[in-house]
């Protein structure tokens, strides 16, 4: 039985089609439909960072290097099921729609 706060355990990919640089498209959640490329890939958690896609505020203490902390946005994981390779999805929606013509 899972005790309460007990973290689910997640099984990491072998294989990953997904990689640094590549162009993806979100095809699920709340940021479905838009565009960004990795900036990484967390092989352990299954997850990767897409530059300008569920962006998050992160309080920052001051340091020395920014004496005025403040507020900060960065990219947080997103699952790696709900990204796709842009070119591949693109492939599939030109199938769509000559499927659809065909039928017409």
């Amino acid at each position: 039985m899972k005790k309460r706060g007990q973290k689910k355990c997640i099984v990491p990919l072998k294989k990953f089609p997904v990689k640094r640089g590549d162009e993806v498209i979100v095809i699920s959640g709340s940021e479905r439909g838009k565009k960004g490329k990795v900036l990484q890939v967390l092989r352990e958690k299954s997850k990767v960072i897409v530059e300008g896609i569920r962006m998050m505020k992160k309080a920052v203490r001051p340091t020395q290097e920014n004496p005025q902390g403040g507020i900060i946005e960065k990219e947080a994981p997103i699952s790696i099921s709900n990204v796709m390779i842009f070119s591949r999805w693109e492939e599939r929606q030109k199938k769509k729609k000559s499927a659809s013509t065909t039928e017409a």
